[in-house]
C-alpha cells in the first residue's frame, strides 16, 4: 500500500565523486545531477510524496574553489529557467529556501520567476535549499521570537521551513545530516545509500519509500499492544 502526504528531503551527495571516477569535470557531475533530479520530482507524486526538499548548495559550499561555485550558481539558474515550464505544465511548485543576497543577480531573478510562475500548482511542492544552513535558520527564528510568547508552535511558524520531515534519503555512502534541516529531521526516518546521485533513479525512490513503510514510527511513545489471540474451539 503507498502511503501519501509524505514530506521527503535528500541530501543529494557524490555529484564530483562520480564525474572524477569517470575522468569527467565535476561540473559534469553536476550537471549530470540535476537530470537526476528531474526523473525523482517526476516519480514522486507516485511514491505518495507531495513536499519534497532537496539540498542544492549548502551556506559551507561557499568554501569550494570559486570556479566550481561559479558553475553551480550557472547551473542552478540555468536548471530553474529550464524546469519551470515543465513543472508548471506538471503541476509542480517551486519554493526556495535559504538566503538569497549572496546569490548572483541572475540566479535571484530566476527564483522569482520561477516561484511565480509555479505558485498555483497543487500536485507536489518542490523546495530547493540554497545558500541554506539549518542552524542560521533556527538563530534567524530565534531572533525574532517573542520570548512572552515563546512555544514550540510559533517558533515552527517563525522558522517556515515547512512541515516536519518523514524521510530524509542521502545518496553517496555518507551517513551525517551536512546542517539540512536539523528541526525538521528531529523525528524523521533517514536512510544512506552508497548510490551516487547521478546514479539514483525512481526504483531506488521506491525503494527507500518501501523500505521507510517497514519501519514503526512512534516518536517517544510505545507500541500499543497486539490484539489478544482468539481463542477457537471445536465442537
Amino acid at each position: 500500500m503507498i502511503q501519501s502526504n509524505l514530506h521527503v528531503a535528500i541530501i543529494m551527495d557524490g555529484n564530483g565523486r562520480w564525474a572524477t571516477t569517470r575522468g569527467l569535470t565535476r561540473a559534469a557531475g553536476h550537471c549530470a545531477g540535476a537530470e537526476a533530479l528531474r526523473r525523482i520530482v517526476e516519480t514522486a507524486p507516485a511514491c505518495g510524496i507531495d513536499v519534497l526538499t532537496v539540498y542544492a548548495f549548502s551556506a559551507d559550499n561557499w568554501k569550494r574553489p570559486q570556479p566550481e561555485v561559479d558553475a553551480l550558481m550557472a547551473l542552478l539558474g540555468c536548471h530553474l529557467a529550464r524546469e519551470t515550464p515543465r513543472c508548471r505544465e506538471q503541476g509542480v511548485r517551486m519554493t526556495i529556501i535559504g538566503r538569497r543576497d549572496r546569490l548572483p543577480a541572475a540566479l535571484r531573478i530566476a527564483i522569482e520567476h520561477a516561484e511565480r510562475e509555479t505558485r498555483e500548482c497543487g500536485l507536489l511542492e518542490l523546495r530547493l535549499a540554497i545558500d541554506y544552513s539549518a542552524r542560521d535558520a533556527i538563530l534567524d527564528a530565534g531572533a525574532r521570537a517573542n520570548h512572552r510568547s515563546f512555544t514550540r508552535e510559533r517558533f515552527e511558524e517563525l522558522l517556515s521551513e515547512g512541515r516536519p520531515v518523514d524521510v530524509l534519503i542521502r545518496t553517496g555512502g555518507e551517513q551525517r545530516l551536512s546542517d539540512f534541516l536539523l528541526w525538521e529531521c528531529a523525528y524523521a526516518e533517514l536512510i544512506f545509500t552508497k548510490v551516487m546521485w547521478p546514479d539514483f533513479g525512481p526504483d531506488d525512490l521506491h525503494r527507500a519509500i518501501g523500505q521507510y513503510g517497514q519501519r514503526e514510527r512512534r516518536f517517544g511513545a510505545i507500541p500499543p499492544p497486539a490484539p489478544p489471540a482468539r481463542e477457537y474451539w471445536l465442537r
